[in-house]
């Protein structure tokens, strides 16, 4: 009896202890550190989602990011480009006022050289009116000293046969002296022609006799003579007529023209490229 009584006893302690147990358990202290735990929880869940908008906010700007470099580094070798392209445009455009230029100036300095030469000789040229001539005589009159050379530091003397023509002039029925040019005028005012000096006098001779058969073969032909009468000559040809003047003339004219053709239209491109930025300035 007094072993179940100790073993009944034994019983009830341990049903004690573990109803003790099971109160402290389930007592508003057990739950206070639960409820710590899950606020850090929640706290750490808050941080975790806060992080993590964060983290995915900075992940949507990462395309846009990269899509701006991407635009940044289009816009930037378009306005290289567009350096590049202004740059050569200048460069383009400064060659071309300076091959006008010296277009111009090279035209200039035709016009000089011409002006001191033909132009001046065609100036001072009196027979300038064209009538109709008819051969009278045409004679050899006899020979006249010239000399030559035949070295570089040689000359020697020789002759040629001198050819005088005279001529009726049909405007006023005169009978003149006819010569070739202006040049025979300066050189022999008697003689219709003077030809090279040479050793050998048969040429200068086979020279001549030709230009009395052309002449008896054409009788009449076109002669120059002086309106004002102040030459008592006049001239089968003319050194330097209207015509070869113009020609002479033709090509400086059209250097000139050229080079000012090409300053303008470069003025007139960088006038009309300096309105279409400011139109578009106006429209933006």
């Amino acid at each position: 009896m007094q072993q179940r009584g100790t073993v009944e006893a034994g019983r009830q302690d341990h049903s004690l202890s573990v109803s003790t147990q099971i109160t402290e358990r389930l007592s508003p202290r057990s739950f206070q550190p639960s409820s710590q735990t899950t606020s850090v929880s929640g706290q750490s869940t808050k941080v975790s989602r806060r992080m993590f908008l964060w983290a995915g906010s900075k992940g949507a700007q990462g395309p846009s990011q990269g899509r701006r470099t991407i635009y940044q580094k289009i816009w930037e070798y378009d306005s290289l480009d567009k350096k590049k392209t202004v740059t050569a445009l200048k460069a383009g455009e400064d060659r071309a006022i300076l091959l006008g230029l010296v277009m111009i100036l090279c035209s200039i300095m035709i016009y000089f050289i011409l002006g001191i030469t033909i132009v001046r000789s065609y100036s001072d040229s009196v027979w300038t009116e064209e009538s109709s001539c008819s051969v009278i005589n045409s004679t050899i009159i006899g020979e006249i000293n010239c000399t030559y050379s035949c070295g570089s530091d040689c000359r020697k003397t020789s002759k040629y046969p001198c050819l005088q023509v005279f001529v009726s002039l049909n405007t006023s029925g005169k009978t003149v002296r006819l010569l070739l040019n202006e040049e025979m005028h300066n050189m022999n005012p008697d003689c219709f022609y003077v030809p090279k000096c040479q050793k050998d006098l048969v040429t200068m001779h086979t020279v001549i006799i030709n230009i009395i058969g052309h002449l008896r073969l054409h009788p009449q032909f076109c002669c120059y003579y002086d309106p004002a009468e102040r030459q008592d000559s006049v001239l089968l040809t003319q050194l330097y007529s209207h015509t070869t003047v113009l020609q002479s003339l033709f090509w400086p004219t059209i250097i000139f023209f050229g080079g000012t053709i090409i300053i303008a239209l470069v003025k007139l491109t960088q006038y009309l490229s300096i309105l279409c930025e400011k139109i578009s300035k106006l429209n933006g």
